[in-house]
């Protein structure tokens, strides 16, 4: 009799362990909860319509609200249903915690650039930049945890503000605002450079006709003097773009670029003339940012 309730027991517990080892591969919450169904959906039965009418359900029953929204606009994106994965978030993030709130902007971010809204994907980009400023970012954290394939990693403010003026250059590139792109990139890099950042500023500079300091960026990326150069993607990005250098003739009127963002850069130029003597609040990376014009006067 012992032994038959041994037996059964290590029964259970193997089977308990391959079922914690299940949720542990495929990255899945435990439980019967309408989230739970909608990741099973997503991650092992890879059916996405599935998985996000159980998103649905999991909103509306109150069930991990801010993953469920996060995680159901991003499905949508792969589904290409951006607009409708915008609306989404921006009829139900007041439901999420404050906590969520900056990973839905992130994903709203890539929700314009997706959808070809740039003018949205500016002034959010604007928003999260003024929210790093009066150092509301990252509740009020030097770093927050991010996860990128699975596997955890600590951003600071520094590398966040890089990134988002990297994006904020790739939005102004797509207006053809180039000057102030550039003047954005410039900052970026600045501040946490890297290589796909130098060679979107090598293209920048390529498209005001500016050739000579075109080379300049993408052979600082050759001979691997900027951060991320050794990787390969970037290296070639970079080779790629010397190319169609050679090839193209750069254009010669510069008339229909346009000028700067005046009231952004002015309105920079105003907070950073704040920040020099308040450190109560105030995150010193912004003391490393010097104006934006006197940047182009360089």
């Amino acid at each position: 009799m012992e032994g038959m309730l041994s037996w059964k027991n290590n029964m259970v517990n193997s089977y308990s362990r391959k079922e914690d080892l299940f949720h542990v591969i495929h990255k899945i919450p435990q439980g019967d909860t309408p989230y739970v169904k909608a990741k099973h959906a997503q991650l092992v039965q890879k059916d996405p319509e599935a998985a996000i009418v159980f998103f649905w359900k999991a909103i509306n029953a109150g069930n991990r609200v801010d993953s469920a929204l996060k995680d159901m606009a991003v499905v949508m994106k792969q589904l290409n249903r951006s607009e409708e994965a915008i609306e989404a978030i921006k009829s139900f993030r007041g439901r999420c915690s404050k906590q969520a709130q900056e990973s839905l902007d992130n994903v709203l971010i890539d929700l314009y650039k997706k959808c070809g809204k740039v003018d949205e994907q500016i002034d959010l980009i604007k928003r999260k930049l003024r929210l790093i400023y009066q150092g509301e970012i990252f509740n009020g954290k030097p770093t927050k945890t991010a996860r990128s394939h699975g596997k955890k990693f600590q951003v600071s403010v520094k590398q966040e503000t890089s990134r988002l003026l990297g994006n904020l250059g790739w939005a102004y590139m797509q207006k053809s605002n180039y000057l102030t792109a550039e003047v954005v990139y410039r900052k970026a890099q600045m501040i946490d450079p890297d290589a796909n950042k130098a060679c979107n500023l090598g293209l920048c500079l390529f498209k005001q006709g500016r050739s000579d300091a075109a080379r300049s960026v993408l052979g600082d990326i050759l001979q691997r003097k900027i951060p991320g150069s050794e990787d390969i993607k970037a290296r070639n990005r970079a080779e790629e773009l010397l190319m169609e250098l050679k090839a193209m003739q750069p254009p010669l009127e510069l008339s229909d670029i346009l000028g700067l963002d005046d009231d952004f850069v002015n309105g920079l130029e105003l907070l950073m003339n704040e920040w020099a003597p308040i450190r109560s609040k105030r995150l010193p990376i912004f003391e490393e940012i010097s104006s934006f014009r006197d940047q182009l006067a360089c």
